[in-house]
């Protein structure tokens, strides 16, 4: 997966952590017309023109709240300078809308004239219509951390503090002078909510001072669905140089803690079985040859990580891909022998069989090559066809960063994922002809002016990506790494103090700020600690995987939508289909095109409620 992301878009980082043209660029100065160069930059300079930070131009100060302490509020999908100036407009309350069995967050901001000691924020509960509640076990009050960016990753971040990480406000907290603290006021609303306007008080305290600040809710009347529409795998490990996980018991336990995060997020793990995989052996010199599975313990895991997590995939691991199988006792096997044949055939038929029989044929994909350059494509089609030859309904998937030249791979390929600037819709036109799916992924590549999951960028990119995938067509989110938490060489590094994730490679030692951590440490481990016992404390999520969330929830609104709209057509009007199918195109003030989309959210949350309204409007007629 890496070997991609250090495809920079032409920039590279310089020594002072800005971008710095390649040479090639330097070259084409002197070739072309300046205006021509411009026209042809232009499309690379639109992403970030509307972008600054820290940036000013949101949220409302809480009315009635005056003194010492300053208090407002903003929507989650803005990331709030620390020293930004409190905002002149007021507002009543801080306000969300979300529809059931979805998350919503807000952000409520403390801002001290002085230092204030020992702040704690309560909220017990929201109440709503004709007696119905919102407990407050549905509700979580996290403290939004600030990282230094020393280096930024690319030309659209600058060296200061940024919001990212969100550990929960489970302690007293002191607040320094004309500095702000968000606080995140996260609500799960229950699936069985009834619609209508709730409302609540999130009541600060601290030594000498308190404040109550209203909370609006409004719960639309529709739920979205547990389990999303739009596939996902993302790599998920369990780093021991910080958890110290010591017992089969401290590990079952603290994988379930990572999954639970997992599935609150609306992401499935590469592997949700990782304690209880599909057991196999190769018996080369039976009669015949064949493999023996025990599939007995993976069964229970896989049908509990779709029940209980609601995940939609799995990384399903096939040996002797490549050509080539070893015995025990390190005798080699290749393709065409009788021996490899017999035993890889067997492998995958039953692989096939088995998912078929549970009801999970669409579940796994066989991702067994990374990124392979056109010199390797002869051997990756050898190995496609190879599963195809005995176990042609397996979905196999391979990355890819040069779709251009990837028709040479034929009808082997069920899953297309491209890191997202290699997309190419008239490639992609060709390859859906044949039915076969695309998904995308972002990492260390692409960098600006292209959406990214970076912490120094705005916090409107991750959630534009699903927004950009419903407009492609696209069906499914890859993500290499989500806890990769050590510096080069595997050296622990503590990520809260230092967010840049790094390669360790000769020429290109960063990756970027955040890249392959969407989850962090809990704060007991941030600092990895040899003579520490297992923390079996829960991830701490962050800014930029909340705003992947909310862009998921996003997709799932469209394609209820788009589902209503074709249950529904034989008792609407001609017009009326018009109407709605309209709201199931993404309006350019969201995104106009890969490196042209909205960095303010308010253009999101217009659309959003009116896709919400749609849906409303269209249940009510059934």
């Amino acid at each position: 997966m890496l070997a991609a992301c250090r495809v920079d878009n032409g920039a590279s980082p310089d020594q002072t952590g800005g971008m710095s043209a390649l040479p090639r660029n330097r070259v084409l100065v002197s070739a072309v017309p300046v205006a021509a160069l411009v026209a042809l930059l232009a499309p690379f300079a639109r992403a970030g023109q509307d972008y600054r930070y820290p940036r000013s131009d949101f949220g409302q100060r809480i009315a009635g709240i005056s003194g010492e302490v300053e208090v407002w509020w903003c929507e989650a999908t803005w990331k709030v300078a620390r020293e930004r100036p409190t905002p002149r407009n007021t507002a009543p309350a801080a306000t969300m809308s979300a529809a059931r069995n979805d998350f919503e967050a807000v952000q409520v901001v403390v801002r001290p004239k002085k230092g204030l000691r020992q702040l704690t924020a309560v909220i017990d509960g929201l109440s709503g219509p004709h007696g119905a509640s919102i407990s407050a076990g549905h509700i979580q009050v996290l403290r939004v951390y600030y990282h230094f960016v020393g280096r930024p990753t690319d030309r659209t971040g600058v060296r200061d503090w940024w919001p990212d990480a969100l550990p929960p406000l489970d302690k007293p907290l002191d607040l320094a002078a004309g500095w702000n603290q968000p606080l995140w006021v996260l609500v799960h609303v229950p699936e069985d909510a009834k619609a209508g306007d709730y409302t609540g008080t999130l009541r600060l305290k601290a030594d000498g001072w308190s404040a109550a600040v209203p909370v609006t809710l409004h719960v639309w009347n529709f739920a979205l669905p547990a389990r999303n529409h739009l596939e996902t795998g993302f790599g998920l490990g369990l780093p021991q140089e910080y958890l110290h996980l010591k017992t089969e018991a401290d590990k079952r336990r603290a994988w379930d803690l990572y999954f639970q995060a997992f599935a609150d997020h609306r992401i499935s793990p590469y592997d949700p079985t990782p304690m209880d995989p599909i057991r196999r052996k190769f018996l080369f010199h039976a009669n015949p040859p064949r493999t023996e599975f025990d599939f007995s313990a993976f069964d229970r895991a896989m049908r509990r990580a779709i029940e209980k997590f609601h995940f939609t995939n799995l990384r399903l691991d096939v040996d002797g891909v490549g050509g080539e199988l070893r015995d025990p006792q390190g005798h080699v096997f290749r393709a065409g022998s009788p021996e490899f044949e017999a035993v890889f055939s067997s492998q995958v038929k039953q692989l096939e069989s088995h998912f078929r029989q549970q009801g999970w044929l669409k579940v796994p994909y066989v991702y067994w090559t990374d990124e392979p350059k056109p010199r390797d494509y002869p051997f990756v089609q050898a190995g496609m066809d190879r599963i195809k030859k005995y176990a042609p309904d397996l979905q196999t998937l391979i990355t890819l960063n040069q779709p251009d030249e990837l028709l040479t791979l034929n009808r082997s390929i069920d899953i297309w994922c491209p890191n997202t600037p290699r997309y190419n819709p008239a490639t992609a036109g060709k390859h859906r002809a044949r039915g076969e799916r695309y998904w995308w992924y972002l990492c260390t590549g692409p960098k600006a002016p292209f959406l990214t999951l970076f912490i120094d960028h705005p916090a409107t990119e991750m959630r534009v990506w699903a927004w950009q995938t419903w407009q492609r067509d696209i069906v499914g989110l890859l993500v290499w790494a989500t806890t990769y938490w050590q510096t080069h060489g595997n050296v622990p590094q503590n990520p809260y103090k230092d967010p840049m994730s790094y390669s360790g490679e000769p020429g290109y030692p960063y990756y970027g700020n955040g890249d392959g951590r969407l989850l962090y440490p809990p704060l007991a481990a941030a600092e990895p600690d040899a003579a520490r016992g297992p923390i079996l404390d829960p991830p701490v999520s962050c800014i930029r995987l909340e705003m992947l969330r909310e862009g998921i929830e996003d997709y799932e609104f469209l394609w209820l939508l788009g589902d209503l709209i074709g249950r529904k057509r034989a008792s609407l009007t001609a017009e009326q289909v018009k109407t709605y199918q309209a709201l199931l195109q993404v309006p350019k003030e969201i995104t106009a095109g890969m490196t042209r989309f909205t960095t303010d959210p308010r253009p999101i949350y217009a659309r959003r409620a009116a896709i919400a309204q749609a849906i409303e409007e269209l249940l009510k007629g059934r």
